[in-house]
């Protein structure tokens, strides 16, 4: 044990120790990998508190997984627990600052709380990363709509499709405020 211990302190390690560390690295990358396919499995048949289990258990194994710590923000998400997945979203944006998804995910957390100032704030930092992202456009677009903001909102939808034309929910969107926006105006004439 001696040995082992001053091998670590020097960390210099013989070839055994390479190829010992090697295979627990990859037992370790497996086993998660096997949990990630059991938590789809789960969240494909919307068994969402039981998805929750498997990225709780990939946090155990990698308490740093950004994938598992977004992916269980979203299930937390879908059972209703919003401000547990957006603490979920704020472990993963403290490990990754500039992480999209982490961003863009708890911008819609914030969307689903009320909270649309909170929301636009995410999708202002997601935007600032990439200034083309469609969905942090559209989701931007939704949070001003929500706001009374519509013709903004408007331009968002629109800046979305310039960049994916075929993005349903800018498209629905758009065609939603264009038309509030419409018997807006017409009232008030």
């Amino acid at each position: 044990m001696q040995e082992l211990l001053s091998l670590l302190k020097k960390e210099t390690y013989s070839e055994d120790h390479y190829i010992i560390d090697k295979i627990s690295h990859f037992v370790l990358n497996s086993r998660i990998e096997e949990l990630f396919l059991q938590a789809n499995d789960c969240i494909d048949d919307e068994n969402f508190s039981e998805a929750l289990l498997f990225y709780n258990l990939i946090l155990k194994e990698d308490s740093k997984n950004i994938h598992a710590l977004i992916d269980r923000g979203t299930t937390l998400q879908n059972l209703g627990r919003i401000k547990s997945a957006i603490r979920s979203y704020d472990e993963a944006l403290s490990i990754s600052s500039d992480n999209l998804n982490a961003l863009i995910n708890k911008g819609s957390a914030f969307h689903l709380d009320g909270k649309y100032s909170d929301a636009i704030d995410c999708y202002d930092v997601a935007l600032e990363i990439d200034k083309k992202h469609p969905m942090a456009l559209a989701y931007k677009g939704l949070s001003l709509a929500e706001l009374g903001q519509l013709a903004e909102a408007i331009d968002y939808f629109k800046n979305a499709l310039s960049i994916d034309k075929h993005y349903h929910l800018a498209e629905i969107s758009r065609d939603t405020a264009q038309e509030l926006l419409k018997s807006i105006q017409e009232k008030n004439i």
